[in-house]
């Protein structure tokens, strides 16, 4: 039976603090992204003075390279198609690799899990030179392309601990009745690694969403720059215009928040669950 002691209220009063001090970044972006000019050089900067959205308006009507809506078209774009090939092949490779017996199959687990410590720093010069080869430098195909190799074994690793919680039952019964092996895992499998999936899904996409260096790189002068590029370009071209760059961010950020709140049951249930049979 819970009791509520001293110590659980000591507890509490850190949590809270902790996550007001966490707010607080997020409390003087929003401040800042409603003052005019002025008011941001000279009102104290805790304080809402002279609220007004007309930051929001001039930065969502910018056009050219500081289009946010161009950015955010990109950038959905990009994340969608990487998430979209993560889940599709991931979810397979971790299965095969669960199921098999062969002792290739703990080798290929190291191998992504390797793949996960490794930095992609190490290997950009080989990958910005194999796109260009192609003529994939500047384009969002070649980005997706990138994303689904980088975040691949992070997907793998994901898939993996709940893939070799599903009990064999469900595949020996459909097999009686049946189903191919591609069959029982579409219908079968894939459905009970839902929570592994909402968390790839989220993890992975706020990953590719926020990334700026790589999108910086491989888009650098093109016309499909990302969100976090389109921002940077505000920064250069707007100076000490804090209060539009921070509206630029708040919108940037409501796309991602809208996905989590749909998908958080997932992800949550992806880190604290698994597979009950």
């Amino acid at each position: 039976m819970f009791r509520y002691t001293k110590l659980t209220f000591v507890r509490e009063i850190i949590v809270v603090a902790i996550a007001v001090a966490m707010l607080v970044p997020f409390y003087l972006l929003v401040v800042t992204s409603t003052k005019s000019d002025s008011d941001t050089l000279t009102s104290p900067p805790m304080s809402f003075t002279n609220p007004s959205l007309n930051n929001f308006f001039e930065a969502w009507n910018a056009q050219g390279q500081r289009s946010l809506a161009a950015g955010m078209l990109n950038s959905a774009i990009i994340t969608v198609g990487s998430v979209i090939i993560l889940i599709a092949f991931g979810s397979i490779a971790a299965y095969v690799i669960a199921r098999s017996t062969a002792r290739w199959s703990k080798a290929a687990s190291m191998l992504f899990l390797i793949g996960i410590i490794l930095p992609f720093q190490l290997g950009m010069i080989p990958a910005y030179s194999a796109l260009r080869t192609f003529g994939l430098v500047g384009s969002p195909v070649g980005l997706i392309i990138l994303y689904s190799g980088l975040m691949m074994p992070l997907t793998v690793f994901l898939y993996l601990g709940f893939a070799r919680e599903i009990p064999r039952e469900y595949e020996e019964a459909a097999t009686i009745d049946g189903a191919s092996r591609f069959s029982t895992f579409r219908r079968i499998i894939f459905p009970l690694l839902s929570p592994a999936t909402g968390t790839v899904a989220i993890l992975c996409g706020l990953i590719i969403w926020n990334d700026f260096f790589t999108q910086l790189i491989f888009l650098s002068g093109s016309g499909s720059s990302t969100l976090p590029v389109v921002i940077y370009s505000y920064v250069g071209s707007l100076g000490a215009r804090w209060n539009v760059i921070f509206a630029a961010i708040i919108i940037s950020m409501i796309p991602i928040l809208v996905f989590y709140l749909f998908a958080q049951r997932k992800f949550i249930q992806g880190f604290a669950g698994g597979i009950k049979s």
